[in-house]
């Protein structure tokens, strides 16, 4: 008996080698030789799944902001709680720093076309809006502003950020920089 391709866990293996060269090597560093060998498949798979390795790219870093857009959502009445658990979960996937720098580079003006997280961001820019227009948070920096300084700031010092990154293990440090990373956003967003 032949056995039957299962398509979806294919593609999910493609995705997940795909993650790991791309946050290693960006677009044109990524070879697809190495994500069809870490996928177990071949090569004209990739193709046929994902069409190029600029969709396959594309794919990827979707699904990694998916993620994080599932896994994480705002509380503007808890800012510097938020900032901390974006900080966790970059710590948790430190390629999507890696995915984030290599998508600024190579696709400049690309978030534009990403359609789940441009909706989301406006969400998020409303919301911190609203808290401003209620006076819980400070109104002293525009709300899409705002947001792209909690970003900014929870990345920063996370595994995947290449501003001096914990040692690996190291608890106390990515703890240590956690805490601070709450402490600073509390004194940013105060009304």
């Amino acid at each position: 008996m032949v056995a039957k391709r299962d398509a979806q866990a294919t593609r999910s293996r493609i995705l997940l080698a795909a993650r790991s060269e791309f946050a290693q090597a960006g677009i044109a560093g990524a070879r697809v030789d190495r994500i069809a060998a870490a996928a177990q498949i071949n090569k004209n798979m990739l193709y046929i799944y994902f069409g190029s390795k600029e969709q396959l790219f594309d794919a990827v870093f979707d699904v990694a902001i998916g993620e994080l857009l599932e896994t994480v959502g705002i509380d503007t009445d808890d800012l510097p709680e938020y900032a901390g658990r974006l900080f966790d979960h970059f710590t948790a996937h430190p390629e999507l720093c890696r995915l984030a720098r290599w998508f600024g580079l190579e696709r400049p003006g690309g978030l534009a076309n990403l359609e789940k997280t441009v909706a989301a961001t406006v969400v998020k820019i409303d919301e911190l809006a609203a808290a401003q227009a209620r006076g819980t948070v400070t109104a002293r920096v525009p709300p899409a502003l705002l947001m792209d300084m909690l970003l900014v700031l929870a990345a920063t010092w996370s595994s995947g950020s290449p501003e001096q990154p914990p040692e690996p293990g190291n608890l106390d440090t990515i703890a240590d920089r956690r805490k601070a990373l709450v402490w600073a956003v509390s004194r940013v967003v105060a009304p």
